[in-house]
């Protein structure tokens, strides 16, 4: 692996950013560099006063100096900034966009395996943390020890002894903060996780506010948040102490190299074997020295707890994506599923050995038991997830080597949650199919019979709805969602109770819509009411996930079995009263 890979891996980052952190530790390296002329300059002054004061042809060449020591500072300066801050807040904005694609085209296996505040703080809060990291914490470290190298190699030829009183601390003093990589890191991870939990907390508790208050629970909930809150504030402390006892002890032993310099630079010079202006010239360099040092040892701290949040992010970047082919090759769209089976995180099977055949232009439902495993087989008929056996095709093509965006063009599918974004009516249902005309939109939107409310809403079709479609009743958000499958028209349609949350009568008025639009169409349907399902061409019953039967309505209902008697149980509900 290249330096440029092994930076890219390390700290999370593109391959344009790991170039600009080379160059920034370069400026920074620079910068000081530059910063030691005035140094130079000093000692050559302080020399010539030692010999008898300045000449008159000097005066020029120090005048000079100062002046391009200055030019050259400012110039530098302005390189490093560049180099450091611009680079570094266009790397982020890189950064974000690369996090939120790879999500994009990962499985959603690890979904599960992720809750919202924990991805939504490692896109934002990871981020802009490393922000800092990258602008401040690894050029400055980076740029003091390269600085620093080859000073101490100069400082070398001219008088070892002191050269080496001066540099005895540093090894020493990062030895110890490297040494409390593991401690960091450990301490991180603990702040990450109680952080998380507290971020956790405040989404659910705005998102329930709802039913915390309706049933009283609000000082309850408030009160466990708070522990969360102190938690937070609780593992900050310790974190910060951890680190502090590290690089305190480490700054300490650093101080102790200018009294090393001073101890042996006065018996040398005492001995006769140092001269003044070398001893001079040391004090001076180590003074300046010493102050990025001391700045190097925090940002060596920083740097190992900003692991954690490198490692969250390489957690995302790194997972095996969903890949296939991205031209369909399929004929027909009947959807097949061979002996599938499929277990979440590899553990219990949800199902075993499913085996039914959904055709092309005819209506295929899925009932069953709850957890009998049948919103597993739609979400696993449009590869949200791959099956652990067995097989799935779409006209003949198998769908776990087909790239899933591509796969998903054949679907159109209504969840039975559905997803709304806090926009117009239009644009909500143009999600659908971006590019669709306002003529098309409103014809979709009228087979699902949303013009029965936007039509009264005070901006019409434009009214704005809501974060998640707030402003809309159940019913009314189910319908635009149904509204979005008609809009995309594709030649499969997955719906996954997509009725449940209307009324008797709106429920008919949509499936008459659907049955118009279903025409030479792959229909999987997933209900529980079986007045839903009286009059599809297939029905799948799934129970513990196992095909406990197959066949049309009437098929199923000679046989008995478990679908006769659900007709039965649901008969017996609609009659009972009050």
């Amino acid at each position: 692996m290249s330096l440029l890979n092994k930076i890219r891996h390390k700290y999370a980052l593109s391959e344009q950013g790991a170039k600009d952190l080379i160059k920034s530790c370069t400026s920074c390296a620079l910068a000081n560099f530059v910063l030691m002329i005035p140094v130079g300059l000093l000692y050559c002054l302080v020399s010539d006063l030692l010999n008898g004061g300045v000449p008159g042809n000097r005066t020029a060449f120090y005048s000079i100096g100062t002046a391009v020591c200055l030019i050259l500072i400012f110039l530098t300066t302005w390189i490093q900034y560049n180099a450091c801050y611009f680079a570094t807040y266009a790397e982020s904005g890189v950064r974000r966009i690369s996090l939120a694609e790879k999500l994009r085209k990962l499985p959603l296996s690890f979904f599960g395996k992720k809750d919202l505040a924990d991805l939504t703080s490692t896109v934002m809060a990871d981020c802009t943390s490393l922000e800092t990291t990258f602008s401040h914490f690894i050029p400055e470290l980076f740029g003091a020890l390269i600085s620093t190298f080859v000073v101490a190699a100069c400082l070398f030829f001219f008088d070892w002894r002191m050269a080496l009183a001066a540099f005895w601390v540093l090894p020493i003093s990062f030895g110890i903060v490297l040494f409390s990589s593991n401690v960091q890191k450990a301490l991180g991870r603990k702040q990450m996780a109680v952080k998380i939990a507290c971020a956790d907390g405040i989404q659910e508790c705005l998102e329930s506010v709802r039913d915390l208050k309706a049933n009283n629970a609000e000082e309850d909930y408030l009160a466990g948040l708070d522990k969360k809150i102190k938690a937070v504030e609780k593992r900050s402390v310790l974190t910060e102490l951890g680190t502090a006892v590290f690089v305190a002890s480490a700054q300490m032993i650093l101080k102790l190299g200018i009294a090393t310099v001073a101890l042996t630079g006065g018996v040398l010079l005492a001995d006769g074997s140092l001269d003044v202006l070398t001893f001079f010239m040391f004090l001076l360099v180590v003074s300046r020295m010493y102050d990025p040092m001391q700045s190097a040892l925090q940002n060596l701290a920083a740097i190992i707890a900003a692991n954690v949040q490198t490692e969250r992010m390489n957690e995302i970047l790194d997972y095996p994506v969903q890949s296939g082919e991205t031209v369909l090759a399929n004929q027909g769209c009947d959807i097949v599923f061979d002996h599938v089976g499929f277990a979440y995180n590899g553990e219990e099977n949800v199902l075993q050995d499913v085996s039914f055949t959904a055709k092309q232009g005819e209506v295929t439902a899925l009932i069953g038991p709850s957890g009998g495993g049948k919103t597993t087989v739609s979400r696993l008929a449009a590869r949200f997830w791959d099956c652990s056996s067995g097989r799935i095709t779409v006209g003949g093509a198998d769908i776990s080597r087909i790239e899933p965006e591509t796969l998903l063009s054949l679907y159109s599918i209504v969840f039975q949650d559905v997803t709304l974004f806090n926009n117009t009516i239009m644009e909500n249902i143009r999600v659908g199919r971006k590019n669709a005309t306002d003529e098309e939109v409103l014809t979709a939107a009228r087979y699902a019979h949303c013009d029965e409310f936007a039509e009264k809403l005070p901006d019409g079709w434009n009214t704005m709805i809501g974060e998640n479609g707030s402003e809309l009743s159940g019913g009314e958000r189910q319908r635009i969602s149904i509204a979005r499958a008609f809009l995309k028209n594709a030649p499969i349609i997955l719906l996954d109770e997509a009725t449940a949350s209307l009324d008797v009568e709106n429920e008919t008025m949509i499936q008459s819509a659907i049955s118009q639009l279903i025409r030479d169409k792959t229909v999987l349907i997933i209900a529980h009411r079986m007045r839903t399902v009286a009059d599809t061409d297939k029905i799948v019953v799934l129970d513990q996930g196992f095909v406990a039967q197959q066949g049309s309505p009437q098929e199923l209902l000679r046989q008995g079995g478990l679908f006769k008697h659900m007709v039965e149980v649901q008969n017996q509900a609609a009659s009972w009263t009050l």
